[in-house]
C-alpha cells in the first residue's frame, strides 16, 4: 500500500500552526530556523535547528524531523527508523499533525511493523481529535482490513488518550 500520495496531500502546513503564541523565544527561534532550513531543502540545517528541540520533546520539532527530514526519501538524511519515534512520540501527544505520517508508516510498514490496524487505529484518533482530513486514508486502508479489526481499531481509536508527559 502506497500512502505517500495521500499524505503530499494531507501535510500541507502553516508556518503559524508551528509557531503559536506562547513559546518560549529559543522555541520559536529554533522553529523559525527549523522552517527556513527545510524551505531552502538544507536538510543538515533543519536537523541542527530542530533536534534541540525534539530532545526536549517538542511535538513540532519532533513531526518536522519526523517527516520532513528522515521521513521524506529525497532528503539526504531519509530513515525511517529514526522518524517514526519522533511521529509516534508527537502523536502520542496530541500533535495531530503527525498522525497521518505515523498511520501510513504503520499501513506499509517502513520503520515499524506493518500493521493496518494500527494504522486505522490512528486514523480514527485523528478524525476524533479533528486533526488532518484522514477520509481518504480511512477508506483505503477499511478497504483492506477485516470488519472485525476495523471494529476493534474504531474501538481502540475511541479509547485512546494522549499523554500528557
Amino acid at each position: 500500500m502506497r500512502l505517500a500520495p495521500l499524505l503530499r496531500l494531507s501535510s500541507a502546513l502553516s508556518v503559524a500552526a508551528l509557531t503559536l503564541g506562547g513559546l518560549a523565544q529559543p522555541a520559536v527561534a529554533g522553529i523559525e530556523d527549523g522552517l527556513k532550513a527545510l524551505q531552502a531543502s538544507d536538510m543538515p540545517g533543519a536537523e541542527k535547528a530542530l533536534q534541540p528541540l525534539a530532545k526536549e520533546r517538542d511535538p513540532r520539532a519532533q513531526f518536522l524531523l519526523g517527516f520532513y527530514v528522515y521521513g521524506n526519501p529525497d532528503s539526504k538524511l531519509y530513515d525511517m527508523n529514526k522518524a517514526v519515534p519522533l511521529l509516534l512520540d508527537s502523536a502520542e501527544r496530541g500533535f495531530t499533525t503527525a498522525i497521518p505520517p505515523l498511520a501510513a508508516a504503520y499501513a506499509d510498514g517502513k520503520g515499524v511493523p506493518k500493521s493496518l490496524s494500527e494504522a486505522y487505529k490512528w486514523i480514527v484518533i485523528c478524525q476524533r481529535w479533528h486533526g488532518p482530513d484522514v477520509e481518504a486514508m480511512m477508506a483505503q486502508i477499511g478497504k483492506e482490513l477485516p470488519a472485525d479489526e476495523v471494529e476493534k481499531a474504531k474501538a481502540a481509536g475511541a479509547a485512546y488518550t494522549f499523554k500528557t508527559k
